[in-house]
């Protein structure tokens, strides 16, 4: 790495730094800090279990804030190159902005792959943890009894064995309605189990009024058979299967990608979830995008001052989660199809990037 790449990048670290806490604590203090306020008044919550809130919660905050820490440690760093001149001086030395801007892309990309792997690994274990403590330990066993579209995995060695689908699902009644099975053998679908209903009696779940189809290696139906009665392949108990069902921001992206499949073989509506879905990607990406934008604007003799920077920041974001809250809404509401809704925001910002990027080669 070169002397100048090393320069850069050193500038722009502590920016960065700063703008995950700065960003990280305004998120904290409108969100999580409020709900563990109530947490406290209205159940009197432990300060232990608190602060375990406080923690789980970080890092689904701190993932939104990468972007906009991007964003900020690039117009503050070439904002404070460019009033000492130090821009000026670099491409009097035959530097390109194209070649100045370059090591700051290369991080941002660097960022969004990180992002990713973090909103993929951490992320959703960490909001699992933080839906537990508050259902499980503060309000007391409160998760919602009666769900929708069920879903339940049996996994063996590390291989999926059995995917069990109910459209509703009443743990008082110990009950659960509209049924499929999918057995699979080494991943291949082996049989289709469907049901009108299943009871738990007898420490078992019992089926009812339902008819097995066995599959080819091909996925051909190659034999049926009805039953009235028949025991259900499935041992959870009905708190367990409760307590198991996540919310899209727990899944993962293969989690995610298993549930929508279901959810279309099924014939029930996708667009809430294939929006969490591509959002997996397209927050992550922002960071780079952000960088788009922040070089070329930061790199202008006029933005002297670091509370300029900061201002652009704060405009720049405010516009980008704007669009995004409107276009997610579109997409969930399916006006628009899932990817495009997520990604226009991106789009945006792209086309503005270059714009700016354009004008600062100049």
């Amino acid at each position: 790495m070169r002397i100048l790449d090393r320069y850069i990048l050193k500038e722009l670290l502590g920016p960065f730094l700063f703008g995950i806490c700065v960003f990280s604590s305004i998120l904290v203090g409108t969100g999580p800090l409020f709900r563990i306020a109530q947490y406290i008044s209205q159940y009197g919550a432990s300060v232990w279990t608190c602060a375990r809130l406080l923690a789980y919660s970080l890092p689904g905050i701190i993932a939104l804030t990468f972007p906009m820490a991007v964003l900020l440690s690039s117009l503050m760093a070439f904002g404070r190159l460019s009033s000492s001149s130090e821009i000026v001086t670099m491409k009097c030395g035959g530097l390109s902005f194209y070649r100045l801007a370059a090591p700051v892309f290369i991080l941002a990309f660097a960022i969004s792959a990180f992002s990713m792997v973090f909103n993929e690994v951490v992320v959703p274990r960490a909001n699992a943890a933080y839906t537990y403590i508050v259902h499980y330990e503060i309000m007391k066993n409160t998760r919602p009894k009666t769900q929708e579209h069920v879903i339940i995995k049996d996994i063996a060695g590390g291989k999926l064995k059995r995917l069990t689908y109910g459209r509703r699902f009443d743990e008082d009644l110990s009950l659960m309605q509209g049924i499929t099975i999918q057995e699979y053998e080494n991943d291949t679908l082996v049989r289709i189990e469907n049901a009108e209903k299943a009871v738990w009696k007898d420490g078992g779940w019992t089926m009812f009024n339902g008819i097995i189809y066995d599959m080819t290696e091909d996925g051909r139906v190659e034999r049926t058979m009805k039953f009235k009665e028949q025991a259900m392949p499935v041992e959870k108990v009905p708190a367990e299967i409760s307590r198991d069902q996540k919310n899209k921001e727990e899944m993962t992206i293969r989690e995610l990608k298993q549930h929508i499949a279901i959810l279309k073989r099924e014939q029930v509506r996708t667009s809430y979830f294939e929006v969490e879905l591509h959002q997996r990607l397209a927050i992550p990406f922002a960071c780079f995008i952000f960088s788009l934008i922040g070089v070329p604007l930061g790199i202008q003799r006029q933005r002297s001052s670091s509370s300029i920077g900061l201002g652009i920041s704060v405009i720049v974001i405010f516009i980008y989660y704007a669009v995004m809250s409107m276009a997610m809404a579109l997409g969930q509401g399916g006006s628009l199809p899932p990817l495009v809704a997520v990604w226009i925001p991106n789009l945006l910002g792209i086309i503005a990037g270059v714009f700016f990027i354009h004008q600062a080669a100049k």
